[in-house]
């Protein structure tokens, strides 16, 4: 993470650009499902561009669909793994956030069921500034560095015991505006596309492993200090099995058992000892096979 001086010639154009998102919401057109989607992908992508209506708005749910097309009669992706790929890719752009569980704790407020209980959600602070703009959020850290706060634990209550909470919620909720010119949206979205990458290069140099790949989204998950293991975790993968396999730099021409060994032993470790002992192992067999 760069923590260098900010560029403060951006600042004033993302305050511009706060302000005008808080006008007014995603005004763009429901997207359609492309043709050429097998029925139960096209059941799953529905489902999905509904959710991604309520997470963000209507233009977010179509670049779920724009990522979907690429998929569209591509050799060795049948409907299960297409599917699969649909489900995953629409778990991975409705990310927790602060704001996501606002909308949640807000939607079951409103469902008529009574007064939902409490939830307190412990998340970091480095976690909720980079939910700000992108060169807003560059500053807040880059100040934070200094300290040594950007770890810092933060909890909040998401309730809706009363109107002042509810009214509280709502104006989280609406936070969502800023989401997609977020830090977070950026880092975000730089991994799902490195994800498909990789399935894409999976479809060409070792299509028995593509599923094994897919399945890898299945690893980054959650919040707080567990979402920032599981993404560590996975790019250590990617960084030292899948990528070096699929750009031959690596021989491992099993390269799906090999994921499923590391994910095994992926634990809560921050230092990642038993899993960078398996992935060691795994090279290690891998020199010797291809010598």
């Amino acid at each position: 993470m760069n923590f260098g001086v900010p560029k403060v010639a951006g600042f004033l154009p993302a305050i511009r650009s706060i302000f005008a998102d808080v006008l007014g919401d995603d005004n763009d057109p429901n997207p359609e499902l492309p043709a050429g989607l097998p029925e139960v992908v096209a059941a799953v992508a529905a489902e999905a561009v509904n959710r991604l209506i309520d997470y963000q708005g209507p233009g977010y749910a179509q670049l779920y669909v724009a990522r979907l097309r690429r998929f569209i009669g591509r050799r060795n992706v049948d409907d299960a793994l297409f599917a699969e790929i649909a489900r995953l890719l629409a778990m991975r752009m409705a990310y927790d956030d602060a704001v996501r569980m606002a909308q949640l704790k807000l939607a079951e407020a409103e469902a008529g069921r009574g007064i939902p209980p409490d939830d307190v959600r412990r998340l970091r602070l480095d976690e909720l500034v980079s939910s700000l703009p992108e060169t807003v959020a560059d500053y807040a850290l880059w100040v934070l560095a200094y300290p040594g706060w950007l770890h810092l634990p933060v909890t909040m209550r998401f309730s809706a015991a009363s109107r002042l909470r509810r009214r509280r919620l709502r104006i989280e909720a609406a936070l969502k505006r800023w989401r997609l010119s977020s830090l977070r949206y950026a880092r975000e979205r730089a991994w799902v596309e490195r994800w498909l990458h990789m399935i894409d290069r999976s479809l060409t140099k070792q299509p028995a492993a593509v599923a094994a790949v897919v399945a890898t989204a299945e690893m980054v998950r959650g919040y707080g200090d567990g979402y920032v293991q599981s993404l560590k975790d996975w790019n250590l993968i990617v960084d030292d099995l899948i990528k070096p396999t699929l750009e031959g730099a690596l021989s491992c021409p099993d390269l799906a058992g090999a994921l499923a060994e590391a994910r095994a032993a992926v634990d809560s470790d921050p230092r990642q000892e038993s899993l960078k002992h398996v992935i060691s192992g795994i090279r290690k067999r891998a020199a010797r096979a291809g010598a």
